[in-house]
């Protein structure tokens, strides 16, 4: 089922893209119909700055576990680091 809920935030990092690196200026996330991987919906997040155009993203079709994990193993590097080492504010 589709929730057409979507989460959208700002963001201040880089991609990778079809051309090369990008700022990425905005993340979307939402549960959806994925359009590669082989599940009928996936936790879909996309990472894009859409001045650029079309290939400035990153896109991610993720299972609800992988997600997760994913969340979590984030939350535990950024604990495992000196407290704002990749603030932006570090040189």
């Amino acid at each position: 089922m589709c929730t057409y809920l979507t989460e959208k935030i700002a963001v201040d990092g880089s991609g990778k893209g079809a051309h090369g690196w990008f700022a990425g200026t905005e993340a979307i996330v939402y549960v959806d119909h994925p359009v590669h991987a082989q599940y009928t919906h996936t936790v879909n997040v996309d990472v894009l700055n859409p001045a650029l155009g079309p290939s400035a993203r990153v896109a991610l079709e993720l299972t609800e576990e992988t997600a997760l994990a994913l969340a979590d193993a984030i939350h535990r590097a950024i604990a495992s680091a000196p407290s704002g080492l990749a603030s932006k504010d570090q040189p």
